[in-house]
C-alpha cells in the first residue's frame, strides 16, 4: 500500500460535478469512466492517476489544481 497522499478530494469532486448540473453518469460518461469508478472516486474509496484527474477536470471546466487537497495544490 502506498504511503503517498491521494490527489483527488472527493468532496471538491462532489461540489464541482453539483455545481456543473451534471448527474455522476452524465460526468463518468463524459470522463470516459464506470459510473462506479466515479463513484468510488466521490465516496474516498479509491485513488485516482493524474490522467483520470485531468479528464475530470476537463469535463467539469476547471483546474487539476482545483480537485486536489489543499496540501497538495498549493
Amino acid at each position: 500500500m502506498s504511503d503517498s497522499p491521494p490527489l483527488l478530494d472527493p468532496d471538491k469532486l462532489r461540489l464541482k460535478r453539483i455545481r456543473a448540473r451534471m448527474s455522476r453518469p452524465a460526468l463518468a460518461r463524459r470522463a470516459g469512466l464506470h459510473p462506479s469508478h466515479l463513484s468510488l472516486l466521490e465516496r474516498g474509496k479509491r485513488g485516482t492517476t493524474p490522467e483520470t484527474l485531468g479528464l475530470l477536470a476537463d469535463v467539469l471546466g476547471c483546474d487539476i489544481e482545483d480537485l486536489m487537497p489543499d496540501r497538495l495544490a498549493a
